[in-house]
């Protein structure tokens, strides 16, 4: 049963990371990146380092996140400004 979620969690790993580098819009891009930083922070749990995975989840997941939408808002509102 571990071995079945182990394999589908890597297959995800590599699905998101390859969609993520070729998503044609860059808002599915930053929402596939933080779907990826979250199976990592899963994978590393899976692979018992909880502290790198929390990490995983906070920084790259969250904080690189929060900063990607925000900078993609502010590229939207500069844009569409006359």
């Amino acid at each position: 049963m571990t071995l079945a979620f182990d394999l589908l969690l890597a297959l995800a790993l590599l699905w998101s990371a390859w969609r993520t580098l070729a998503a044609p819009r860059l808002d599915r891009a930053i929402v596939l990146f933080i779907a990826f930083g979250l199976l990592m922070a899963l994978a590393w749990a899976r692979l018992a380092a909880p502290d790198i995975g929390l990490a995983e989840a906070a920084i790259g997941a969250g904080l690189t996140g929060a900063l990607l939408l925000d900078a993609y808002g502010v590229l939207q509102r500069r844009r569409d400004r006359p």
